[in-house]
């Protein structure tokens, strides 16, 4: 096996991902970042807006990855 296949299997493979499923997954997660950063500024010019709306996102994305592919 080439290295450029190792380097676009190996990481998938340590999750139990196929390399369009770790596509799908690492993509809506930079989706769900861009959305909670947004969100922060926003927050930052108008702290009355998304108080607890950018931590909540991160929480979330924190519980889904962690402990992924052990």
């Amino acid at each position: 096996m080439t290295t450029l296949v190792r380097l676009f299997r190996d990481h998938p493979a340590s999750v139990n991902e196929t390399y369009f499923e770790h596509m799908a997954f690492a993509g809506k997660f930079s989706g769900r970042l861009f959305l909670a950063g947004s969100m922060a500024l926003v927050h930052a010019l108008l702290p009355f807006l998304f108080e607890r709306s950018a931590s909540g996102i991160v929480r979330e994305l924190y519980e889904k990855t962690h402990g992924r592919g052990k």
